[in-house]
């Protein structure tokens, strides 16, 4: 009784739901917020959404409220559309049958948020749950496309249930065609086997009753007829279906066996052909309709509607092509009437270049649209790879293109549409960098922009008919480079050449003196004063670009900085900042490339970065901000110790920047770019820049920021502590200010942990003993919190890591106590005791205590009892763990410097004489220490007749990267260096360090007598005979 009631008091009430929503779609802020925040509640109601649907669907209502209604249904039902608590099948079944009433909707908006409705739905439903949904849209599409097709008075009221029907199954075909599940495979598959033939039928029944015999008297009084914008649209939309059923099928049947697809195959093929002779009568008609529209300077709304939807229709037709190319282009280039297809493509291509500048436009009106141009273009290139006759690895195409056709090709897309055209140069004056931020976008976008599309043509032609267009353009080049430029059309001209000789840099580079041609040609033109010149020196200093840095093209001659300097720096006449953009770009190109010599640019160094500097304070946008900062960090990046005497100024510079940029955090992330690389490549000389690099990474790691400056605050501060000399500057700040921020950050930020530990063993290593001494229990008492708390394995490993150093940094004095007093040592005594850690963790901590062992085996025996104290327990049971792991972790020890180690690390051990060690002495110990010195080899170099110092057969010389941390290039790399040289690993002969670990073993024991009788008579006489003959040898 209690649950029907609570479901009764959860059903919606109709009527405080309608005013809701009456109260959303009004025009009153406070109303609208209070019924959204109402409206959330509601639709936790049992019926919220099947009420939505049916005010939705009530005509007598107000339209906004309608509106309102279907747009809420729309974006919240279908999430919840299969939750039983708010929607029963009786619900759901209400609301499909609803949404075929919405085919008859004259509104367009709730028209369009039915389509997306019923595709949501059938993704789910169809069709288990809406068996009819096919049945139910078929039959009203074909009852009133029958009457249309027997009609002559079609108006688009009357053929509103067949568009609206027509639109919801598009909708549903490329919902259900995207489902990748082996049940929406098959529901696709059984929907096109259903509906392939029907709406071919349709289509080609639609064209032979009423669009071919509409339009082809071609006179243009008919597109004025409503009748004809109806039959456009219908066939448009129908057409749209097919190829929804066609692009599935397509990958299917050219993966599997022709047997099993035969008859998809067979329609396939027939609507692929008739679609191509579709495409070329529409076409044709429709250019003689505009033709004919353009001379007669009439247009009514009917007639401009109708040339539109005509125009899409035409385009569909290329956008199906161009998918099919997309996703076979092997198999699409061998289907029947392809080529000839492709071919007449680019028929119209060749006419819209030779018609008047006018008729190619982006307008659904112009004779030729720029995007049938454009899809034309992408069709022509893409094929153009399976039309060579000099094609590698396959057959030769029957279809290949002369050579007469392949130079009257280069030399129309050269001519008429690679050239600047005047919305072109009006984007270059009215927002210049802008407009080189589009220029540069080196994307896909090509496939959407005439001039862009010609010059991917252009290079395609070059590669695949290299014997045919490297002749033509070696030619072009020798015309053209020697003419006088005067007048801007000249000027455009020169420029287009010049884009299309960098454009196919890489088939030219052997005909064409590209450094006598600069020194000649190109630096004359770079100083030029003529007012249209700047046309032809940011093309200059794009060419150069191209073919030094995508070339690999060596840059030996100082001509090429030269230019590009020059380009850079002047402000006076016959340039303007779109050619210093580009050269800036051009720039980094060049310094970027492999080629580069720094011998050869320092001379340009000074000015190619206060140019770079000065242009960053002077542009607006932050992308031209990023991108001069780009061209910045490759030169400071290259430049390596030349840049030094210019750190002073490019950090002055940077604060500025800084406090302009905002919350532009890319760019603020491009200035600590910069100042690391300054770091890096100052080295010893960076010291001047720790008063701008301390608050950058304060800042950069502050809450707020750190979510997005976080990795290059924390690279700027590492690479800072790498180049440090010192951590005691003579004056002013020190980078030691910011140990509190690393400490902290131990603690708080597992997200970081990896690179803060680095931060910390880089202070180590430079100064450990000054760190230990300022911050050494703070610090120790962070890393213990930080190793107890959850981390990952690679982090552990990290932090034991950094303490090894630690101890091979400073003396014990310095960081005895903090291990203590932090928890650290009884930390790693539980990681031991609990062997719950990997092997690696568990080799890791053997590895500390034995660095411990071996810096002051007297010092560990006061953290072992002083465990003991902490921990309440006899000093055996810390002794036990560790001998324990010691002994068993061994074998996971791969390295000689690390089996060494261990050896070292229990013989100091066994020297203070510990019974729980001793114990061990005659199986465990001698057992390892055997191991051990049957693997490594040693001698002393004076024994050899060398220089003294100890000779280690074992080291092969190579140090593992990991060792070295990414310091390689630092300050930090030397240190590291020094301390693996001086690692007592490798400066200490270890038989001399087991013989003398015995022997103070043997005096802490009472004698030599004594020892013997507890411990070596213990031992096996052939272990203890081998052990002997080693430390003797």
């Amino acid at each position: 009784m209690d649950s029907s009631t609570n479901i009764q008091d959860n059903v919606v009430n109709r009527q405080e739901l309608l005013e809701i929503v009456y109260a959303a779609s009004s025009q009153i802020p406070a109303q609208v917020q209070a019924s959204t925040e109402r409206l959330k509640t509601l639709l936790d109601n049992v019926g919220t959404y099947d009420a939505l649907h049916e005010i939705a669907a009530e005509k007598s209502l107000p339209l906004q409220v309608r509106q309102q209604s279907i747009i809420q249904f729309k974006n919240s039902a279908l999430s919840h559309w299969r939750s039983r608590k708010l929607l029963s099948e009786d619900y759901r079944n209400r609301i499909r049958a609803r949404c075929m009433v919405f085919l008859h909707e004259e509104d367009d908006l709730i028209a369009e948020c039915n389509e997306v409705i019923v595709a949501k739905i059938a993704r789910l439903d169809y069709p288990l749950n809406w068996p009819s949904l096919l049945t139910d849209l078929l039959s009203i599409i074909e009852s009133t496309l029958q009457s249309l097709c027997t009609s002559s008075s079609g108006s688009m009221l009357s053929t509103l249930p067949l568009r609206r029907a027509l639109k919801v199954l598009n909708a549903v075909l490329k919902e259900i065609s995207s489902m990748k599940m082996l049940t929406g495979i098959k529901t696709m598959g059984e929907i096109t086997n259903q509906l392939c033939g029907v709406f071919l039928t349709y289509y080609s029944e639609l064209c032979r009753s009423q669009l071919s015999p509409i339009l082809s008297p071609l006179h243009p009084a008919i597109l004025s007829r409503e009748h004809t914008l109806c039959v456009i649209v219908v066939a448009h939309l129908i057409y749209k279906c097919l190829i929804k059923l066609a692009l599935w099928s397509w990958p299917r049947i050219t993966r599997r066996g022709k047997d099993d697809l035969q008859d998809l195959q067979a329609w396939f093929l027939q609507l692929f052909q008739s679609s191509t002779a579709q495409l070329k009568l529409l076409s044709e008609q429709r250019i003689s309709f505009v033709l004919a529209l353009r001379s007669s300077l009439k247009s009514d709304p009917i007639t401009a509607a109708t040339t539109d939807i005509l125009t899409r229709h035409v385009r569909i037709f290329g956008k199906f092509f161009r998918r099919l190319q997309q996703l076979e282009p092997a198999k699409f280039v061998e289907l029947p009437t392809c080529n000839a297809m492709v071919l007449y493509y680019w028929e119209k291509v060749v006419q819209a270049a030779n018609g008047s500048s006018d008729m190619a436009k982006d307008s659904s009106d112009a004779v030729f649209p720029v995007r049938f141009l454009v899809q034309a273009m992408v069709l022509f290139k893409e094929n153009l790879a399976k039309w060579t006759p000099f094609r590698k690895g396959g057959p030769v195409s029957e279809t290949t293109l002369s050579q007469q056709f392949v130079e009257d090709a280069v030399r129309l897309l050269v001519t008429r549409f690679m050239p600047l055209n005047p919305t072109d140069l009006e984007g270059w004056m009215s927002d210049p960098e802008e407009w080189v931020n589009e220029e540069d976008k080196e994307t896909d976008h090509w496939e959407y922009e005439l001039r862009p599309c010609g010059e991917r043509v252009l290079m395609t032609l070059a590669s695949q008919y290299r014997d045919y267009v490297v002749p033509l353009m070696a030619t072009t080049f020798k015309d053209v480079v020697s003419q006088p430029t005067i007048d801007l059309q000249s000027v455009i001209q020169k420029e287009a050449i010049y884009c299309a000789i960098g454009r196919c840099a890489s088939r030219l580079r052997d005909v064409i003196p590209f450094t006598e041609w600069m020194r000649h040609y190109l630096a004359v033109e770079a100083k030029e004063s003529n007012p249209n010149f700047p046309i032809i020196k940011r093309r200059i200093a794009w060419l150069i670009g191209r073919w030094i840095g995508d070339m690999g093209t060596p840059a030996t001659d100082p001509i090429v900085w030269e230019i590009l300097i020059h380009l850079l720096s002047d402000r006076g006449e016959g340039t303007d900042a779109v050619v210093r953009f580009t050269a800036a770009n051009a720039l980094r190109e060049c310094v970027d490339a492999i080629s580069f010599d720094i011998t050869v640019f320092a001379p340009f160094l000074p000015v190619a970065v206060t140019e770079l500097v000065r242009l960053m304070h002077e542009v607006d946008t932050m992308e031209m901000k990023r991108r001069l900062a780009k061209s910045l960090n490759v030169i400071i990046e290259h430049a390596d110790s030349q840049i030094v005497p210019h750190v002073e100024m490019i950090a002055k510079s940077v604060p500025g920047l800084w406090t302009a940029a905002g919350d532009e955090w890319l760019f603020k992330a491009q200035l600590l770019g910069v100042i690391t690389n300054l770091i890096t490549s100052a080295k010893e000389h960076s010291s001047t820049l720790v008063p701008l690099v301390i608050p950058l990474v304060q800042e950069g790691l502050s809450p707020g920021v750190a979510v997005h400056l976080d990795e290059d605050a924390l690279g700027l501060w590492l690479a800072a502590l790498r180049n440090a000399p010192t951590l005691q500057g003579a004056s002013g700040p020190s980078l030691l200010q910011l140990m509190h921020l690393a400490i902290s950050l131990l603690v708080g930020n597992l997200d970081l942990l990896g690179k803060v530990i680095l931060v910390v063993e880089s202070y180590l290593f430079v100064d450990a003993p000054l760190v230990l001494q300022t911050f050494g229990l703070e610090l120790l008492n962070a890393i213990a919190n930080a190793l107890t708390g959850q981390m990952i394995e690679t982090n552990q490993r990290g932090i034991i890591t950094t303490l090894c150093f630690m101890t091979q940094l400073a003396p014990s004095p310095f960081w005895a106590e903090a291990l203590h007093k932090s928890g650290f040592f009884n930390h790693v005594v539980k990681i031991l005791r609990d062997d719950e850690c990997s092997s690696f963790v568990l080799t890791d901590c053997v590895f500390i205590l034995a660095r411990i062992a071996v810096a002051d085996h007297e010092m560990f025996l006061r953290l072992v009892s002083a465990a003991a104290q902490v921990s309440g327990v006899p000093e055996d049971k810390i002794w036990e763990p560790i001998l324990d792991q010691y002994w068993r972790q061994f074998d996971h020890m791969s390295e000689p410097r690390h089996r060494k180690l261990a050896a070292m690390g229990i013989a100091a051990l066994v020297s203070t004489g510990r019974h729980e060690v001793l114990d061990r002495l005659p199986n465990e110990i001698f057992n390892l220490w055997t191991d051990v010195l049957y693997e490594i080899r040693e001698s002393l170099r004076a024994e050899d007749g060398g220089d003294d110092g100890l000779k280690l057969y074992w080291d092969a010389d190579v140090v593992p990267d990991s060792y070295y941390a990414g310091s390689q290039d630092t300050l930090e790399y030397d240190r590291r260096k020094l301390v693996y040289e001086r690692d007592p690993v490798r400066t200490v002969q270890l038989t001399s360090y087991l013989a003398g670990a015995l022997q103070e073993a043997e005096r802490a024991c009472g004698g030599t007598q004594v020892f013997k009788e507890k411990y070596l008579d213990k031992t096996d006489p052939t272990v203890l005979m081998q052990l002997k003959t080693s430390l003797a040898g």
